[in-house]
């Protein structure tokens, strides 16, 4: 279980760094629910935080695993990979995916499995929005792990190279589910109880695509019934024309600007042996909020 804690609040910390400058900055709630009422809605953010949800605990066992933090699992048992050079050596301790995923798929994945809706029902479309966003997440860590080789021999000649499965940064794993996100597909129920495509001329998305049923909330205004703090006080960027953007973030609203005395070290210089010494310099910047 600790594990799977490190693995939610490194999710958690992601999609925070991910839409830090978007109007919805995966604000947390002071409640067990962790994002609030906006896990209700079936919106492309809803669907980020269970692809990065997953995503994050997958990442975490496959590694605990590696370090032998956990008594089920050891080093990663992969296959060679067919294109690895002849001479190399596999093997090293590698992270274990397959193990991180197999455990992800039963753990996070069970409660949307235990519960059974009436075919067709809005909540099955739910279920199954889950389940596939869930298995994208994990998908992802698998997609971008690499293998990572080393070489061994005296004084760097090389002699040796063993290689192994490594895990990538979690920060990759953000910036991919991100540009899923960004991409995502709205799909709908069918009579069937199944999700098809909302407009057919678009593609069908595959299972590292993420999916969502609902559009997403107002997310200028607060409005806690449906998990929206709003934009007021936020900070932004005057000069932007992103989503970080005054006219964006503040939809419109405008934006007030406080000068403030910032204090950072300055003209710093290494003393030998061996130490650096800063002097204190105060800068007067600009900052910009949301009205």
């Amino acid at each position: 279980m600790q594990g799977v804690a490190h693995g939610a609040a490194l999710a958690i910390s992601e999609c925070q760094y991910q839409f830090r400058h978007r109007r919805w900055n995966c604000s947390t709630m002071h409640d067990t629910s962790v994002f609030g009422p906006l896990n209700l809605i079936g919106s492309r953010e809803t669907a980020f935080t269970h692809a990065i949800a997953s995503a994050g605990v997958a990442h975490s066992i496959a590694r605990s695993c590696r370090d032998g933090q956990l008594s089920s699992c050891s080093c990663s048992r992969a296959s060679r990979p067919r294109d690895l050079h002849a001479e190399w050596i596999w093997g090293g301790c590698g992270d274990n995916l397959e193990y991180g995923y197999k455990f992800t798929q039963g753990f996070v994945d069970v409660r949307e499995r235990e519960i059974r809706y009436q075919r067709g029902s809005r909540e099955q479309g739910r279920t199954l929005m889950n389940l596939h966003n869930n298995e994208a997440g994990r998908r992802a860590v698998i997609k971008m792990s690499r293998v990572t080789c080393k070489c061994h021999g005296v004084s760097g000649s090389c002699s040796l190279i063993t290689c192994w499965q490594q895990l990538p940064t979690f920060r990759e794993i953000g910036d991919y589910i991100r540009d899923k996100y960004d991409g995502a597909s709205e799909v709908k129920v069918n009579k069937r109880g199944r999700l098809q495509i909302r407009d057919p001329r678009f593609n069908l998305p595959s299972a590292n695509d993420l999916i969502y049923i609902d559009d997403s909330p107002n997310y200028c205004v607060q409005n806690i019934s449906i998990g929206s703090l709003g934009t007021q006080g936020r900070i932004c960027n005057r000069t932007s024309h992103g989503m970080d953007g005054c006219n964006l973030m503040c939809c419109g609203r405008g934006y007030n600007t406080q000068k403030v005395n910032i204090k950072e070290r300055c003209e710093c210089k290494f003393h030998w042996c061996c130490y650096v010494k800063c002097k204190i310099c105060t800068q007067t910047v600009d900052i910009h909020s949301c009205k």
